[in-house]
């Protein structure tokens, strides 16, 4: 079995006191279900679970009344259960198709009898149709696919060697060049395989790429299929849009540009499908800013934007014939390095890191730009052999208006200290990026 960071989380959430419903969000096949789950088989002696994309026939337990007697009784009648008080997890998965459910869990948390964990999918798509949320009675959590640690255990490396390489990251030393050369050579496998729990387990028993394709491949039909069933009036155009995803990273900028789409196309008619795959978990959006200046949310131009995919793994499986053994052989420049910044985009995601990147007609240009200890941290990300070379990333820090804290240049070298501040780090200590903001 796989080892999740979101066990911990749930561990947390169990153990507090005023326990309320947890809410967790995520794309489809990142392992919410299975991680829920098992820590139920461990946690709990009674084991609810109500799936209403499976079970369409559980929303009628919340067409009624709304008390939590009611509900329960409706869903015993159904069939669910034992209900045993203080025992039981009652699971809510899909819990968008149902939205008098989510109203209801302000009722049953009241009630105090059972836990409640809701999970979703698409919890952003249908937003309009909750009639009203359980504020104060619920709270949430956010999953993704593997990050780069987790990937790490799941080739069977252990703590101890994350701890030499956070040692490295928070001192800026180099790490030992065994060390290094075996950690990116693995974090090449991650470029590739990706983190969706399916592929890495595939790829980690049998070191079977061919099993892994599939699995990726049958990930992406799922979420076309969901474009075409869940996006509405904005199916097509959201389609095309992620569709493009690797043609459009695989530019010199990576800037998303709406004309390739469609002769031109206006952002405003572009604006609720792009909205649709990040609320669907399956994009990042990246917005420009108009100055390397804290807050950036107030200097974002909305119109200009870069659009990640979720997952490097399902990434390199759209289309992208071969690039997955150029990647495996160290070629990690292929694509124009669009692939490892979409795993840095990726990665800071994970960690809650709002995502922006800052271009001055060409000149100065910052992949990743973003806010820590009152001040800006800004990144570039260097794929090929001339990391050194960094004069946009010279020019853009001139730009700013702020503090600057940290100037960080990853790339697939080694840790070092640049004589004029620049931070070197390879591309695996992404990782570590939010735990200190010291580095240095």
């Amino acid at each position: 079995m796989l080892k999740r960071k979101m066990m911990a989380r749930l561990a947390e959430w169990k153990n507090s006191k005023n326990r309320l419903a947890l809410l967790i969000k995520g794309a489809r096949q990142v392992g919410k279900t299975f991680i829920i789950r098992e820590f139920a088989r461990a946690n709990y002696k009674n084991f609810v679970e109500i799936n209403f994309e499976k079970q369409p026939s559980a929303k009628k337990a919340f067409e009624g009344d709304l008390d939590a007697r009611t509900i329960i009784l409706n869903l015993s009648a159904m069939g669910a259960g034992p209900f045993v008080e203080g025992q039981t997890l009652i699971f809510f998965d899909e819990i968008q198709s149902c939205p008098q459910a989510r109203t209801a869990i302000k009722f049953l948390v009241e009630d105090g009898r059972f836990d409640y964990i809701e999970s979703g999918s698409l919890l952003g798509i249908g937003y309009r149709d909750v009639s009203s949320y359980p504020v104060g009675f619920e709270e949430q959590a956010a999953m993704y696919p593997l990050d780069f640690e987790e990937f790490l255990w799941a080739r069977g490396i252990g703590p101890e060697v994350v701890d030499k390489l956070r040692e490295a990251y928070n001192e800026a030393r180099p790490v030992d060049a065994f060390m290094h050369e075996r950690i990116m050579k693995v974090y090449r496998e991650y470029l590739v395989t990706g983190g969706m729990p399916a592929a890495v387990t595939a790829f980690t028993e049998n070191d079977d790429f061919a099993q892994t394709l599939k699995i990726q491949n049958s990930i992406l039909d799922s979420y076309r299929d969901d474009i075409a069933k869940y996006a509405d009036r904005e199916k097509i155009l959201a389609k095309k849009m992620f569709d493009a995803i690797p043609e459009q990273l695989n530019r010199k900028n990576k800037r998303f540009i709406l004309a390739d789409l469609e002769k031109g196309a206006a952002a405003r008619k572009y604006e609720n499908a792009s909205m649709w795959l990040t609320e669907a978990g399956i994009a990042y959006n990246c917005f420009n800013v108009a100055a390397v200046e804290a807050p950036l949310r107030f200097n974002e131009k909305r119109n200009l934007y870069k659009l990640y995919m979720l997952d490097t793994g399902l990434l390199c499986a759209m289309g992208m014939k071969g690039v997955q053994s150029e990647l495996l052989g160290g070629n990690i420049e292929i694509n124009e390095g669009g692939i490892t910044e979409n795993a840095v985009a990726a990665q800071l995601a994970k960690m809650n890191i709002p995502l922006h990147y800052y271009d001055k007609k060409g000149r100065a240009e910052l992949d990743f730009v973003f806010e820590e200890n009152g001040g800006l941290a800004v990144i570039e990300v260097k794929s090929g052999k001339n990391h050194k070379t960094h004069a946009s990333l010279d020019h853009a820090c001139n730009d700013a208006r702020g503090a600057l804290n940290r100037r960080i240049v990853l790339s697939k070298h080694n840790t070092e200290t640049g004589a004029n501040g620049v931070l070197y780090y390879p591309l695996y200590m992404t990782m570590f990026l939010q735990e200190s903001g010291r580095g240095g």
